[in-house]
């Protein structure tokens, strides 16, 4: 809900630090897959309760994933192989936080835990099938002209889960109640997509028919032209 107004404010911030890389032949798969290594250092740091620690790691880790897309926008490199990377460790990532706290304390963590993933599945599953349909039908993404795919809105985003995460080191003798309201947060952002997309897909579907049958139509009238001017032709050579 909010990265559409975060986003335009950080990425000025990212450009002097993005030439600079980019001067020295950084690449941004590189900053994506270390920012993905030093992301996961916080399951184990999360495990063994050094909370601080950890909140350190998933700062720079959404820092680093700040910077991937804004260097391969800056060197003309963005690319559907590193959204697609850029996407997949960004969804490992989200999994491994909530399990973190679990094994800190199962007892305390677990349930509430699981259900926080069940929901990250829908609005992730969601997220990318209807990104998968939007290419193919060349749907337009206004909001998110910058990204290599279909960025599809939702009530809990990239801002609104960094912050979940960031909250949930902060005070983790909460998460169990923090996991199950941002879960029902995760359960609109479910609905309010699968309604949305099924109904924009199947718009989609219905342009694309009647689009086909105006050719047709356009075609046949044509073709109707075309004969009624040669039948004209032949009784004018008749007479």
């Amino acid at each position: 809900m909010l990265d559409k107004f975060i986003t335009p404010v950080i990425k000025p911030l990212l450009t002097p630090v993005v030439a600079l890389l980019h001067q020295r032949n950084v690449t941004a798969d590189q900053i994506t897959f270390y920012g993905f290594l030093v992301g996961m250092l916080a399951l184990p740091l999360l495990a063994f309760q050094l909370w601080y620690w950890a909140l350190s790691a998933v700062i720079v880790n959404r820092i680093l994933d700040g910077l991937d897309g804004a260097l391969a926008r800056y060197a003309k490199q963005s690319s559907s192989a590193g959204g697609f990377l850029d996407i997949t460790l960004d969804f490992l990532f989200y999994a491994a936080i909530p399990l973190g706290f679990i094994l800190a304390n199962p007892e305390q963590n677990a349930i509430a835990g699981a259900v926080l993933l069940t929901t990250f599945i829908g609005t992730g599953s969601s997220f990318l099938a209807f990104a998968i349909a939007a290419e193919k039908f060349n749907i337009d993404k206004p909001q998110f002209k910058y990204k290599s795919f279909y960025y599809l809105n939702g009530l809990t985003e990239g801002t609104e889960t960094i912050a979940l995460f960031i909250a949930f080191c902060i005070w983790p003798q909460h998460f169990a109640v923090l996991a199950y309201l941002f879960a029902i947060a995760c359960a609109i952002t479910i609905f309010t997509r699968i309604h949305g997309g099924y109904h924009t897909l199947k718009q989609q579907k219905l342009d694309v028919n009647d689009a086909k049958t105006s050719k047709v139509d356009v075609k046949d009238v044509n073709i109707n032209e075309v004969n009624a001017n040669v039948i004209e032709d032949k009784e004018e050579s008749n007479d």
